[in-house]
C-alpha cells in the first residue's frame, strides 16, 4: 500500500539497532506460548499457516519444525532476506503489507503473535488488515491476535528507562498520546551520530477490537489473558489474545 511518507515502522524495523534492541526477548517463553497454542486448537498435519508480520522468522520456523506449511510475511525486506535462508519447501517468505490482499491463501490459521498490530496512524486501516486476512482464511478457518493487554499496560506505563545493549545505550522515554502508547527511543550510533526513533501502538481496548471483528467478517470465540492460556481478566491478565474464527 503505498504511503504518502515513511511510516515509523518501515524505517525503525529495517534498522540494525532495532534488532539490537530486542536481542534479547525470551525465546523460551515464545516457545511455550506457541506449544500451547497448537495444543490449544489441534491443527492437523497438514495445515496452512500464515505467520503474520513475522519478523526475522523465528515463530515461523519454530512453527515449520512442527511439520506445518508456514508462510511469513513481514513489511520489512531485511528481516524477510534474514529469514529467507531458512527456507524450504514448507517454510516461504515474503515481503508484503498486511493491508493488502494476501496473494498466498488460503489458510486453516493466521497468527499474528506478539503485539504485531495496530501500528497505523489511519485507524480504518487496522479493519482493512484483518479483512485482507479474513479473506486468505479458508471457511471455518481461525486467526489468533496476541496483543497487550492494554488497561494494564497503561496502568503500569514505565515513563524512562535505560538500557545498554552490545556498548550502546538506549533512552526509552514512553507516554500516552492521542490515542497511542509511545515510546521514544533515543540512542548514539557506533558512528558518534544521536539516532531517534519512535514506536507507536494504538492503545486498543477489547470493545474496540471486537468492533473491528464485526467489521472484518470474524467472529470472536474466545480470549485468553497470557502465553499458558489462561482465561482474560481485564484487570490483571498480561496479553490479550484474541481466537477468531471466519
Amino acid at each position: 500500500m503505498p504511503q504518502s511518507e515513511a511510516e515509523w515502522f518501515s524505517t525503525w524495523f529495517d534498522s540494525p539497532y532495532y534488532h539490537l534492541l530486542y536481542r534479547d526477548r525470551n525465546h523460551t517463553e515464545a516457545r511455550v506460548f506457541i506449544d500451547e497454542l497448537l495444543t490449544h486448537l489441534h491443527p492437523k498435519p497438514s495445515t496452512r499457516l500464515l505467520d503474520l508480520a513475522c519478523g526475522k522468522g523465528r515463530h515461523s520456523i519454530y512453527l515449520s519444525e512442527q511439520g506445518y506449511d508456514v508462510t511469513g510475511v513481514d513489511l520489512s525486506p531485511e528481516s524477510i532476506a534474514h529469514a529467507r535462508q531458512f527456507a524450504h519447501e514448507h517454510l516461504h517468505f515474503h515481503v508484503h503489507d498486511m493491508r493488502d490482499p494476501l496473494p498466498f491463501g488460503p489458510f486453516d490459521f493466521i497468527f499474528n503473535l506478539f503485539t504485531s498490530f495496530g501500528y497505523f496512524a489511519n485507524e480504518t486501516e487496522n479493519v482493512v488488515a484483518l479483512r485482507s486476512a479474513a479473506a486468505a482464511l479458508r471457511p471455518g478457518g481461525k486467526m489468533v491476535i496476541d496483543f497487550m493487554n492494554t488497561e494494564l499496560t497503561v496502568r503500569e506505563l514505565v515513563a524512562h528507562e535505560e538500557k545498554t545493549v552490545d556498548g550502546i545505550t538506549f533512552q526509552l522515554h514512553r507516554h500516552l498520546s492521542n490515542d497511542f502508547i509511545v515510546k521514544e527511543i533515543r540512542f548514539t550510533d557506533r558512528e558518534g551520530q544521536v539516532q531517534q526513533y519512535e514506536e507507536r501502538v494504538r492503545a486498543l481496548s477489547r470493545d474496540r477490537f471486537e468492533e473491528y471483528f464485526q467489521m472484518a467478517g470474524l467472529r470472536l470465540a474466545e480470549v485468553l489473558g497470557d502465553y499458558h492460556l489462561a482465561p482474560y481478566d481485564e484487570k490483571t491478565s498480561p496479553r490479550m489474545i484474541f481466537v477468531l474464527k471466519k
